[in-house]
């Protein structure tokens, strides 16, 4: 199995990086990398891990950082739509198109 990376997905994936970066040094930003590459690591094994949520859309929360990874199953891919903060408005990603060319 392989995933996608929705390129809103890869956005909030990057100014979180990039948030950690400026408030705590490189460190904490590459250990929310790190844990990013081992949740879709998890997922890619065990597709039904993640808890389902919103239609056909489930999520899956990162250790230690206030975010959840928000994707979808498709034939062999996991589709990342979001890079969630837990307190951010909910819902945001939700217009993010699901087709494989994103």
């Amino acid at each position: 199995m392989k995933y996608s990376l929705h390129p809103g997905a890869a956005s909030d994936l990057r100014e979180a990086a990039e948030y950690y970066r400026q408030q705590a040094g490189p460190v904490l930003s590459q250990s929310l990398l790190a844990e990013f590459e081992r949740v879709v690591q998890l997922l890619m094994q065990r597709p039904l891990l993640g808890t389902p949520w919103i239609y056909e859309k489930r999520r899956l929360n990162m250790r230690h950082f206030p975010y959840a990874i928000v994707y979808m199953i498709a034939t062999e891919e996991i589709r990342v739509l979001a890079v969630a903060h837990h307190s951010r408005c909910p819902g945001y990603w939700r217009k993010r198109k699901s087709q494989p060319n994103l």
